[in-house]
């Protein structure tokens, strides 16, 4: 194979040599001329290989977990501006709060805050438009929801914006939610309120004498109306489907028994129930994320128990008598505090919201949903870590775009060239065997070749496709099968034309001379007359590929090729298939389209200049 691209576009380099005047151009040389004249096709190389370098260094410094889902991150529309704390507060910080893909903050002098993805597109609301009564009056209290905020107003109004269709704020009665109760209604003194708490459509408040109301969606947390009033309640923590309330006696409740079986301490993990666990202990704070809960006890040992993942039950190693006195937590991290003043953080760090320093300054913590803050005694913001956003956005399951356009990119290519690559072998093999040596062998393989030609392609392919779905393969061997797909029914149209070429090839005087020195028919064949149509080859394996490249795009777009959750341009546009994502979230299908239709035409651009460079009628027309 080497030695026929060497001899197709370098030629013999013991050359005689030549008179005065007289000079020899390459093909490789007059290659390069053309193509490098045309400008367009220049850009379009010069793209392709932006593009092919992307896909395939990239995923190196960009990880990706394919099962990776956070309904609290779906839908984030592309920004930067997800840890960027306004300015106003920074050096006055009272509280900050974040569920999902915005935060909340509140000022020692009342004043709100909110920044990060604020927009809510179905509902055409902006978090960031605060109520005039919360401008005007300022805040005691503020929380934020996955979809709405909740503000205690200095005058004892409790005022919510954004989404209300859960029950998560007001008084209209919605099916399947528990309504706000009716003496909040009136309004309430700020200094009879300890807390207000807001979850995945749920919001809570906390009184200073131990009474609790617990309200909104039912449906998303299932012990929403067994604990709606409670009485003796230090604290309400959400997870996304659980209450949890801390009581003044110590003990922990979500109103039925024990959701959390297995307990991370400092001295290793034990699979018994949490409350077993306290039974001799007495809890004095609680935080919670997605799946789990962090308890700090009285004796200020910490404990977390739940459904652990990424790292929620590596506890940080502390130094001799230091012990946390606060925490707080994201979607899947915990932060807390110490009496040293150093904050530490643990769990999911793939955005870096648990790399707090300890720098001995820190009085207080808080967390957004994958960010984490460190506020000195003055409330001056000391420490901002985590994600700052998403480049391309988040998808409907809160999975960065960009991430699988990267690695989604790198597999559409490599199923692409493979095919690619196995259907040229497959063309070669036929087209140079039927050309050269004719007779019944040309009858056999074309009539074979006409057979594959007459399948209609993308149904039989969808079919194979589909027929595969059946077998217990693992997702790798069924991708492997989609390349063999692909590659087995594509080579019909460059088997005739490399037989076109090898039957002009056969009747020059070159290889009438080699078999009058008795050379092989199958050397001739091969080593001979296949190197002088190489660069035809070349012409169509890339104008091939691109077509390759929309063929996977399209079975997977249908369903039938790569399956989710491993990411292809084809399927992450299958993702897209329905108009409210069309309508309201058009970087889901912006970008991998984008990608796709920009791979696709610079590699057609490319190969049509390469076709003209090779074309000697083309050239001398121009």
């Amino acid at each position: 194979m080497i030695r026929w691209f060497k001899r197709a576009f370098t030629g013999k380099k013991n050359l005689p040599e030549l008179e005065a005047g007289e000079e020899i151009e390459s093909p490789s040389r007059l290659l390069r001329q053309a193509f490098f004249s045309k400008k367009t096709a220049l850009f379009a190389l010069v793209l392709l290989l932006g593009v092919l370098a992307f896909v395939f260094i990239a995923p190196a410094f960009i990880p990706m977990d394919v099962n990776y889902t956070d309904p609290l991150q779906q839908n984030v529309a592309p920004n930067y501006s997800m840890r960027s704390v306004p300015r106003g507060l920074k050096r006055s910080v009272a509280t900050i709060d974040g569920f999902s893909g915005f935060s909340v903050g509140l000022s020692k002098a009342g004043e709100a805050f909110v920044w990060g993805d604020s927009e809510d597109r179905l509902n055409k609301q902006d978090m960031k438009v605060i109520p005039e009564e919360v401008k005007q009056e300022g805040a005691a209290q503020i929380a934020a929801g996955k979809d709405h905020i909740l503000a205690l107003t200095k005058s004892g109004k409790l005022v919510g914006w954004g989404d209300k269709s859960c029950g998560q704020y007001g008084f209209t009665p919605v099916l399947n939610a528990v309504t706000m109760p009716e003496i909040l209604q009136e309004g309430i003194a700020p200094e009879s309120v300890r807390s207000i708490v807001c979850g995945y459509q749920a919001s809570a408040l906390v009184k200073t004498d131990g009474e609790a109301y617990l309200w909104g969606n039912e449906n998303a947390v299932k012990n929403l109306r067994e604990l709606s009033h409670l009485t003796g309640v230090e604290q309400i923590a959400f997870t996304n489907s659980t209450a949890i309330a801390l009581l003044g006696s110590g003990e922990i409740t979500t109103g039925s028994d024990s959701v959390f079986t297995s307990v991370a301490t400092v001295d290793g993990t034990l699979n018994i129930p949490l409350n077993a666990y306290l039974v001799e202990r007495k809890a004095v704070f609680i935080a919670a994320t997605n799946k789990c809960v962090a308890v700090l006890t009285e004796a200020g040992e910490l404990i977390v128990s739940g459904v652990f993942e990424n790292g929620e039950n590596e506890l940080p190693q502390l130094k001799d008598g230091e012990r946390f006195v606060a925490l707080d937590s994201g979607t899947r991290h915990f932060v807390g505090v110490t009496n040293f003043g150093n904050a530490y953080g643990w769990g999911h760090n793939a955005y870096g919201q648990c790399e707090l320093k300890a720098d001995g300054k820190t009085a207080r913590v808080f967390a957004g949903a994958l960010q984490s803050y460190a506020v000195d005694e003055q409330g001056n913001l000391t420490q901002g870590v985590g994600l700052k956003g998403y480049i391309m956005g988040t998808d409907g399951r809160g999975r960065d775009v960009f991430a699988r356009i990267v690695h989604g990119g790198k597999m559409t290519m490599t199923i692409g060239a493979v095919a690619v690559l196995l259907s040229s072998l497959i063309a070669i093999l036929v087209g140079c065997v039927s050309g050269y040596f004719g007779g019944w062998i040309d009858v056999l393989l074309m009539r074979i070749t006409e057979i594959f030609s007459s399948i209609p392609f993308l149904p039989f392919a969808m079919l194979l496709s589909q027929i595969i779905k059946y077998y217990n393969i693992t997702e790798t061997t069924r991708i492997f099968i989609i390349m063999l797909i692909l590659g087995a029914l594509s080579w019909t149209g460059l088997a005739r034309m490399i037989r076109a070429q090898v039957l002009a090839e056969r009747e020059k005087e070159y290889t009438h001379a080699a078999r009058a020195i008795g050379v092989r028919e199958s050397a001739i064949a091969f080593r001979h007359v296949l190197p002088n149509i190489v660069s035809v080859i070349l012409v169509s394996m890339t104008l091939d590929f691109a077509g390759c490249l929309l063929t996977e795009s399209s079975l997977s777009y249908l369903g039938f090729g790569v399956q989710q959750p491993q990411p292809t341009w084809g399927n992450m546009l299958n993702g897209c298939n329905n108009s409210t994502v069309i309508q309201n979230y058009w970087w889901q299908w912006l970008f991998p389209a984008l990608f796709l239709s920009l791979a696709t035409i610079c590699i057609n651009v490319v190969g049509d200049a390469l076709r003209d460079a090779l074309d000697p009628k083309s050239n001398a027309h121009k």
